[in-house]
C-alpha cells in the first residue's frame, strides 16, 4: 500500500500580476513569495516526509517551486504531473476565464458540493472529474511505499475530503 503525503503549495508572490507575461493563465505560472518559501521548508521537517521515495508536483509555478524547495531540503528526486493542476473553472474548453465568469464557477462548485446540478451544462469541473483524473496519477505510483504530491488547495480539499488547507499543509491518502 502507499501512502502519498499531499501537500499544499507554499503562498505564491502575486507582486507580478497582472504585469508582464503573468496576464491570463500564465498567471498560474508565479513563484513563491519569501512567505510561501518558508513555509515548504517548514513543512519538509516534518518527520512522515522522510521516508518518501519521490515528489510528484502539479505544473503550476507555485507547485513546482514548492515541490524544488523539497527535493532540496529532502534530498528526494521530483517530477512534474500535469494532472495534479487546481480544480478547473473551465473543464470543457480549458480556457482561462476572466476573473468574474472563474468566481462565479467557483461559487457554483461549492453551492452544489462538488456535482453539476440535473439538467444543467456547467463547465466547471466536477468533483468526479478532478479525482477521475488525479486517481489516474496516483494509480502510476502505487508501487512506492510513500511518495509527496505537491498540489492545490481546492484539490485536496475535494480528492481528500477535507477542510480547506492552508498553505504548506501535509494531508496523508492510504492508497
Amino acid at each position: 500500500m502507499a501512502v502519498f503525503y499531499f501537500i499544499r503549495h507554499g503562498q505564491m508572490d502575486t507582486s507580478m500580476a497582472g504585469k508582464k507575461f503573468y496576464k491570463g493563465f500564465a498567471y498560474n505560472m508565479m513563484p513563491l513569495s519569501e512567505k510561501g518559501a518558508r513555509q515548504i521548508h517548514e513543512a519538509a521537517k516534518d518527520g512522515r516526509l522522510q521516508d518518501a521515495e519521490l515528489i510528484i508536483t502539479s505544473p503550476y509555478g507555485r507547485a513546482m517551486h514548492s515541490a524544488a524547495i523539497l527535493s532540496k531540503d529532502l534530498h528526494i528526486e521530483m517530477k512534474v504531473e500535469t494532472d495534479l493542476h487546481e480544480w478547473l473553472a473551465d473543464g470543457v474548453s480549458y480556457e482561462f476565464l476572466p476573473d468574474k465568469l472563474a468566481a462565479d464557477s467557483y461559487k457554483s462548485l461549492t453551492e452544489h458540493h462538488g456535482r453539476h446540478p440535473k439538467g444543467a451544462q456547467c463547465r466547471w469541473e466536477s468533483v468526479g472529474q478532478m479525482k477521475k483524473r488525479v486517481m489516474a496519477v496516483l494509480d502510476r505510483y502505487k508501487g512506492y511505499r510513500a511518495v509527496i504530491a505537491v498540489s492545490h488547495g481546492t484539490l485536496m480539499q475535494y480528492v481528500l475530503g477535507i477542510e480547506h488547507p492552508e498553505h504548506g499543509k501535509i494531508e496523508e491518502l492510504r492508497y
